[in-house]
């Protein structure tokens, strides 16, 4: 027959006498587990496609608007005859050319949103929710009924 005592009063008492529920085993760190995952994650082809997929647009679109830039910049130095020339009233091709540098930056804003959401979302969506262990329902985008 087992027979309980009471608790000694020095000691303070365990959580099961306060009604707290029991300790949870050693659980891993939320943090360490993603962070290992997301090493794994790194060395994934589909990770290595989708760093493809964005250089494919970022690298040519920055090389095209930085040498456009550029050239604005040099003729505005160095050819100033042909950047004075006016063309509609006193409005002169350095005007144009400055103008074109918003246009062209707009332009790029939207091909790149229009590239993003066709090539790059819906592979990094089900990358992110596979690292986050949410369900990964193939094919399907953000906000799309399972």
């Amino acid at each position: 027959m087992a027979t309980h005592s009471a608790p000694d009063s020095s000691e303070p008492p365990q959580p099961a006498e306060r009604g707290d529920p029991e300790p949870a085993a050693e659980s891993p760190n939320p943090e360490a587990e993603l962070e290992a995952r997301s090493a794994v994650m790194h060395e994934d082809p589909r990770f290595h496609e989708l760093r493809t997929r964005l250089l494919r647009f970022v690298v040519p679109a920055s090389i095209a608007f930085l040498s456009w830039y550029l050239l604005y910049v040099v003729m505005s130095v160095y050819a100033r005859g042909v950047m004075s020339t006016e063309v509609v009233g006193s409005a002169n091709i350095a005007l144009f050319f400055g103008l074109l540098q918003f246009v062209t930056t707009f332009g790029i804003a939207i091909l790149y949103s229009r590239y993003a959401n066709r090539r790059f979302d819906p592979l990094a969506d089900e990358l992110r929710d596979e690292l986050e262990g949410q369900p990964v329902v193939p094919g399907a985008r953000k906000g799309d009924a399972a």
